[in-house]
């Protein structure tokens, strides 16, 4: 998969979450959220040459970003997508906190997605598709 389909399916999966919770199916909405924020963090790994196939090489791909661009809701809103990822399996989440947590997630995908193509050196894109 290259960058650009990484970043399609992270925001494929944000629409597919929306129509899981709209349907009341946690564990599917869960896995959604988790898997458009590991698809994010994908696309700029890639793109920037960094280990991206494992779920320990996604977190520190979200804690470089999160130094590199002194932006600390990048790893903060990954660990809540690790949550999500979580409650696929275990279903833990309450549903304040399901709802509550839902938009920090889209806001990780926008920070990841408009840094896609800069290297690292000015945050944003102008050609990222944000959600």
């Amino acid at each position: 998969m290259q960058a650009q389909e990484h970043a399609q399916t992270a925001l494929d999966f944000l629409e597919k979450a929306d129509k899981h919770f709209a349907e009341d199916d946690q564990i599917q909405a869960s896995e959604k959220l988790w898997g458009a924020a590991a698809h994010a963090v994908m696309a700029v790994a890639l793109e920037r040459g960094w280990p991206h196939t494992s779920h320990p090489a996604l977190k520190r791909a979200a804690e470089r970003l999160t130094q590199e661009h002194n932006d600390s809701r990048i790893a903060d809103r990954f660990g809540i997508a690790e949550k999500y990822h979580r409650d696929f399996y275990h279903l833990f989440m309450e549903a304040d906190e399901w709802q509550t947590d839902r938009p920090k997630i889209r806001d990780l995908v926008a920070r990841v997605l408009a840094l896609r193509g800069d290297g690292g050196q000015n945050g944003h894109s102008q050609d990222t598709p944000l959600p």
